[in-house]
């Protein structure tokens, strides 16, 4: 299976495997924010694609194209095409630089980074059919309010990953009672006793519940102890991902 990346520029932006890491996650104590493993999870499930280069972007608030300006903060070739206001209305647009083909059924879903915050600026988001689409596609970013905003040389400026959506549409959404499926209550109660427990420890600094610092059960793939079927936890749970890189000369 392959992601199949053609170059429509002569000088494509790189693409890399998404990375765990956020600046706004570092600056918390002891870096607590990557306790949270289904946000490092999705910050690196697909691949960024960086700036080549750095540059500064304004919108003065008005509603054409010539309201957004964007200066390189050098000279680079084809930066022109690389990043611009093209569509009006405080959008900031940017060429990735290929053309993508996916295996058939497969859709490639378009975004920012996951959890990468950038003041006054917000990505979009698309769902493209790239396992057809013989041209490509652009990221655009919507700027929130007037002001200033500055993508780093190496930072994301957008992110695929792949999606199987047209299964989708079978898909029922139904709404179950808990109580009648004996195993999962039994599951969640024993989380539950077990949560309330630690954090009551956790209140009253209990060397011990202060030691452990937060519950892993989710982040190990482990159901508490007492838990029905705790010994039959999912076998195909995943806490780090590593994807694979960008191979080049085909």
């Amino acid at each position: 299976m392959q992601i199949e990346c053609f170059p429509v520029t002569s000088r494509p932006p790189e693409i890399v495997p998404g990375r765990p890491q956020r600046a706004w996650m570092e600056a918390f104590q002891d870096r607590h924010a990557y306790r949270c493993l289904p946000m490092t999870m999705a910050n690196c499930t697909g691949w960024e694609v960086l700036c080549p280069v750095g540059f500064t972007a304004e919108w003065n608030g008005g509603p054409n194209q010539a309201d957004i300006t964007v200066r390189a903060d050098h000279p680079f070739p084809e930066f022109d095409e690389f990043v611009k206001s093209h569509f009006s209305q405080g959008i900031l647009t940017f060429h990735p630089g290929y053309l993508f083909r996916t295996p058939p059924g497969w859709s490639m879903w378009t975004s920012g980074p996951p959890n990468h915050v950038k003041d006054g600026i917000a990505p979009l988001t698309g769902l493209v059919e790239t396992d057809w689409l013989p041209f490509p596609f652009t990221m655009n970013w919507l700027f929130t309010r007037p002001g200033r905003v500055r993508f780093s040389k190496g930072e994301p400026f957008c992110f695929i990953t792949l999606i199987q959506d047209k299964p989708l549409e079978e898909v029922e959404i139904v709404q179950k009672s808990l109580t009648r499926d004996a195993d999962l209550h039994g599951q969640y109660e024993a989380w539950t006793r077990r949560r309330e427990a630690f954090m009551k420890g956790l209140r009253r600094r209990d060397p011990t519940t202060v030691k452990e610092a937060w519950q892993r059960f989710y982040f190990k793939g482990e159901m508490p102890d007492d838990a029905p079927g705790a010994a039959d936890a999912a076998q195909t749970h995943v806490n780090k991902r590593r994807l694979k890189t960008l191979k080049t000369g085909f």
